[in-house]
């Protein structure tokens, strides 16, 4: 069973949950800043906990706008997928 964001979505909204929120997006907003974009992996680098909760926190990132991912030609790893602001 891989990653599904819809499985993985309330997690983002405890308190544990914002917290790792908060700070992902502050990486991802500067690695953007600083490069333009960012990629999955960087953004989420350095985080502690669970993988998928990592992920959720971007794509929730993406659901309300926030970031934008970038459509990539084929399969694109889930580490490897790339945003901007």
């Amino acid at each position: 069973m891989g990653y599904e964001y819809e499985k993985e979505r309330p997690s983002v909204f405890t308190d544990e949950g914002q917290r790792k929120f908060l700070k992902i997006r502050d990486r991802a907003f500067s690695l953007c800043k600083t490069a333009g974009v960012a990629r999955m992996e960087e953004i989420i680098s350095g985080s502690l906990g669970d993988s998928w909760q990592l992920l959720a926190c971007v794509d929730r990132l993406v659901e309300i706008g926030d970031l934008r991912e970038i459509q990539q030609v084929g399969y694109v790893a889930g580490q490897h997928r790339i945003f901007r602001r």
